[in-house]
């Protein structure tokens, strides 16, 4: 059976679960873009490769509140770019050097997709803490 929790209550914890799962997709894609030129550590080594989050619906089995979070970090398993730079240290036998499979113009969209979905999860948890305020306001007079 689940417990009451008032309505204002439910709606700042799926607004700040939001807000908690859009900041970690925003980490990932940071992380992305950080490294979307690093090459292996050394020779023959693989470079960094562009990991990937996915969001899912949890339900609180005890509220019944149903909210998002992180189901799974993992990596993209698409190839590596090869780049040809015979004089590169980090070049194979053929010349080519491994880079990251990371598009920054992906990640960039990535990034306004998950930026506007955690400005709109603050801007739901403002009004339920003003929606609180006018209550508490209310009763009082």
């Amino acid at each position: 059976m689940a417990s009451t929790i008032s309505p204002f209550n439910q709606s700042l914890q799926a607004s700040a679960s939001g807000m908690a799962a859009q900041s970690k997709r925003l980490q990932i894609i940071t992380e992305n873009i950080a490294n979307a030129e690093s090459k292996a550590a050394a020779p023959g080594g693989q470079p960094y490769r562009r990991k990937t989050i996915a969001l899912g619906a949890a339900k609180d089995m005890q509220t019944g509140l149903s909210t998002v979070k992180v189901k799974k970090i993992g990596t993209d398993p698409t190839a590596f770019k090869e780049v040809y730079a015979p004089q590169d240290p980090m070049a194979d036998e053929r010349g080519y050097v491994q880079m990251p499979n990371v598009n920054p113009m992906v990640e960039m969209v990535d990034m306004q997709e998950a930026r506007l979905s955690h400005e709109a999860n603050v801007e739901a948890y403002k009004k339920s803490l003003k929606m609180i305020e006018d209550t508490i306001g209310i009763l009082r007079n």
